[in-house]
């Protein structure tokens, strides 16, 4: 029965630990198209993230109708907000469904990643 306190302290020491480092990943805060918006053909994607970025380990691909893949150009970090990356599109976007795949690493080092789509009309 003494080991239950211990074992108590334990556990919550650990699950604080671990919820540290699950909220220390990049978050996506804002993207341009937003997340299930129906906008016209967009020239580039501008996605804000909650963490400093390291473009040169970061990627960005997009599918579109069909799950075709989608030209782009490099990924650009911007150049006043360094949470911030540009992908311009190679060329305008046809109508359809489109699907944003991304990975970012952190400045502190952490990988994180996710999917979003949207819409051309």
């Amino acid at each position: 029965m003494r080991n239950v306190p211990v074992i108590a302290l334990a556990a919550a020491v650990a699950t604080l630990a671990l919820a540290g480092q699950a909220a220390a990943h990049a978050r996506l805060i804002t993207g341009s198209p937003k997340a299930g918006a129906t906008v016209a053909a967009p020239k580039e994607l501008k996605l804000q993230y909650s963490e400093t970025l390291v473009p040169e380990a970061s990627s960005v691909t997009v599918t579109g109708p069909g799950g075709s893949a989608v030209a782009t150009g490099k990924l650009v970090l911007d150049a006043k907000d360094k949470r911030t990356v540009h992908v311009p599109f190679s060329a305008a976007p046809a109508p359809g469904a489109y699907k944003v795949s991304w990975t970012m690493k952190t400045a502190d080092g952490h990988v994180t990643d996710g999917t979003f789509a949207f819409t051309v009309k």
